[in-house]
């Protein structure tokens, strides 16, 4: 009966039912939940607090924000079925709560596309090297294929560009990256394409927050060149697929233009074939293809390997 209890005690308030309601559209920052709720950040963080002791929601510090999401389905889906059959469809305050839930999105779209105004420059130098985009993302869509996913894990999301790309096909998405401003740009990308499966979650790429084998496949975009230990992050993503998990890395061939050390930070000016292969090796992939997008100054690759079946469990199965 206590973990009942504490459920039910921990709902038996109408500001924290209220916060239920909003979770289950997004995962909303403290301060964003603040403003729908229009109470102090101290007030609402006790509340949080009470919910977050009985496993109805979870807290994850993200920078100097802390985002909210709602607990373990198996622990809230009785209470929101519950919810779902008292509350009318006329409660006065969803409405109120859904309209200034409207501005919450409206206002990560604004940052989001100011942020975009202010870097253009910087991201338009560097896509005038290589072959457009947009061929990059047919090709990585043809590559990894168009069955289901399970669960894709976006490795350096980034804005969550891959995430918009590959979460519609996957059961769950989690984009990772160390950049709390990057997460926030991602963030209001997802929220407006409507992807809420999605999941965002600020880490090193090379300490992935999970389990090992929980991966169906992963996906590594231009994000190599950034790290001093490629090899590192390449057995890190494999530490986190399934046997028979997939792992698509988009990067550069190796290249000349030493300008986009200082001007970029590009650790590494490309990697050749072999140097992948070395590393795939090391950590148990299996190579399965390498396609090449010439057409520019930087010729972009496409390596992808799948995490090798352990053999006891191939004899098992």
């Amino acid at each position: 009966m206590a973990p009942a209890l504490d459920i039910l005690r921990a709902a038996s308030d109408a500001t924290r039912l209220r916060v239920i309601g909003l979770l289950r559209s997004m995962e909303l920052s403290v301060g964003e939940l603040a403003q729908v709720l229009e109470q102090s950040q101290p007030r609402v963080s006790r509340h949080i607090k009470i919910l977050c002791d009985a496993g109805l929601t979870v807290r994850r510090k993200e920078g100097s924000w802390v985002f909210v999401a709602l607990g373990e389905p198996a622990l809230v889906a009785p209470l929101l079925e519950a919810l779902d059959a008292w509350v009318a469809d006329d409660d006065a305050w969803r409405e109120i709560d859904g309209a200034r839930l409207a501005e919450v999105r409206a206002d990560r779209a604004a940052a989001a596309a100011a942020w975009f105004e202010a870097h253009a420059g910087e991201w338009d130098a560097i896509r005038s090297l290589h072959v457009a985009e947009e061929q990059v993302e047919r090709a990585m869509l043809a590559t990894l294929g168009s069955d289901p996913i399970g669960l894709l894990v976006d490795i350096g999301t980034g804005t969550g560009r891959m995430l918009e790309l590959f979460a519609p096909q996957a059961e769950q998405a989690i984009g990772i990256d160390r950049s709390s401003e990057m997460l926030r740009l991602a963030r209001a990308k997802l929220t407006e394409r409507g992807l809420d499966h999605a999941e965002l979650r600020q880490a090193d790429i090379q300490a992935l927050p999970l389990e090992a084998g929980a991966a169906d496949a992963a996906v590594l975009h231009h994000v190599l060149h950034f790290v001093q230990h490629p090899g590192a992050a390449i057995a890190e993503a494999a530490r986190v697929l399934r046997p028979g998990g997939r792992l698509l890395i988009c990067d550069f061939a190796p290249h000349q233009r030493e300008e986009l050390r200082v001007r970029d930070a590009h650790a590494r000016l490309g990697f050749s074939d072999e140097q992948m292969l070395g590393w795939f090796a090391e950590t148990g992939l299996s190579p399965v293809s390498i396609q090449t997008l010439g057409g520019g100054e930087l010729t972009v690759k496409l390596w992808m390997a799948r995490r090798a079946y352990d053999v006891q469990e191939v004899k098992a199965a």
